[in-house]
């Protein structure tokens, strides 16, 4: 259990943040749920764990911007005095082939996915040095260890979590301060539903166990890497994606 524990979920307004929020906060986690342009949404899982008995609170904050980012957890600690689990789940896709991929496209997703989770940690991890515990979880993507056509800016800041997750691991381990990655495949949310039908037909056709995974099953990973159970696991990248990368 998580009991007395803070724990900030970014993007976690829907789908697998939501259900990572969710699931902390039933463990007993107070839980900071963080949006960038979601408020509405947002406040629905501050009531929906609210109404489950838990302890949660919304903050708006862009983590591609660093002076909002440094300011979002000085505030987070203010209020809670301690900050125990950061859960990097924030981030954006903007899909297209590399010979016609803007750079802006380009920049706008590695500055969300990959150096949102830079400045989180970097400013997170001062308190955790302190308390010398600490659980890092950086959401990456089997699309980050095995590619994806379409998505060469996303694959790379997957890709990128993934070496941020090793490096820290290793900087961060003499303190008590554990950093993993989870690399979910295709899971059930507003992303994939718009998705047509062949299109999910053809992607099934890639998973082992022939179905896409459910946001609850990626939130139970993420809770276990945030567990006392998990202290022994730091600089790993466990795959929840139906067996599709092995």
């Amino acid at each position: 259990m998580l009991n007395g524990k803070t724990a900030i979920v970014t993007g976690a307004s829907r789908g697998i943040g939501r259900a990572i929020a969710c699931k902390l906060a039933a463990q007993g986690a107070a839980v900071v749920v963080n949006y960038n342009g979601s408020e509405d949404k947002a406040k629905e899982v501050e009531q929906e764990i609210r109404q489950a008995g838990g302890t949660a609170s919304i903050y708006q904050c862009n983590v591609a911007d660093y002076a909002q980012c440094k300011k979002f957890i000085q505030d987070v600690i203010q209020e809670y005095g301690c900050l125990d689990i950061l859960v990097n789940n924030a981030g954006i896709t903007k899909d297209g082939l590399l010979m016609k991929m803007s750079e802006e496209d380009f920049d706008q997703v590695i500055d969300t996915n990959l150096k949102g989770a830079f400045h989180t940690i970097r400013f997170a991890s001062r308190q955790m040095l302190k308390q010398r515990s600490g659980r890092i979880i950086n959401m990456s993507s089997v699309s980050g260890v095995a590619g994806n056509a379409g998505q060469a800016n996303y694959a790379a800041s997957k890709a990128g979590l993934i070496g941020l997750t090793k490096a820290a691991a290793r900087e961060l381990a003499s303190r008590g301060i554990t950093v993993n990655a989870i690399a979910p495949g295709f899971i059930e949310t507003d992303m994939t539903d718009v998705l047509p039908e062949k299109v999910k037909e053809a992607s099934v056709a890639q998973i082992p166990l022939g179905r896409f995974g459910k946001p609850e099953q990626v939130a139970a990973a993420a809770a276990f890497l945030a567990s006392e159970e998990a202290g022994y696991i730091t600089g790993q990248v466990l795959h929840v994606d139906g067996g599709m990368v092995m």
